[in-house]
């Protein structure tokens, strides 16, 4: 079990996992889950973590995207936004790239989703490992997390 299955568990809210034969080679570890698993790529969300005026922000955009990084600054009420760097993004959330999931890190950062995911009834993110995706409703993982939803993708 990983610590983002444990925190879903534990708050009692409902969920599914779906797990895939993670491919080593794969280029885009979201795309992969949403062909492995025949989904739709909107409905399908890469947890990234940014920095804004240096403080660590998570967000989460839907794979087939990128994340706006003007928007998600606005949105953080902040100047200026740049990716985290791999072993950053590591550190802080306790995760591996691939396997990073908005529930459970190690350390807690305000998460940011785009606005897209409110139009469906459940979404599908990293469960915290390669080749294990939750499925939720956008409202339990704001909930859980404390996040908040903006314009991010384009």
């Amino acid at each position: 079990m990983t610590p983002a299955v444990k925190m879903a568990e534990d708050a009692g809210v409902d969920f599914r996992l779906h797990r895939y034969q993670h491919d080593a080679t794969a280029e885009s570890y979201g795309l992969e889950a949403a062909q492995l698993l025949d989904l739709d790529p909107r409905r399908v969300f890469k947890t990234l973590l940014a920095v804004v005026d240096d403080q660590p922000q998570v967000a989460m955009v839907p794979v087939h995207l990128s994340l706006d990084l003007k928007a998600l600054a606005k949105a953080a009420g902040g100047k200026k936004a740049q990716m985290a760097g791999a072993d950053l993004a590591q550190r802080v959330t306790g995760y591996v790239l691939g396997g990073i999931s908005p529930l459970g890190q190690k350390r807690r950062s305000p998460l940011w989703l785009d606005q897209s995911a409110l139009s469906f009834d459940t979404l599908y993110m990293s469960a915290g490992r390669r080749g294990l995706e939750i499925e939720m409703a956008a409202v339990d993982l704001l909930a859980l997390t404390a996040g908040q939803c903006a314009v991010l993708a384009r």
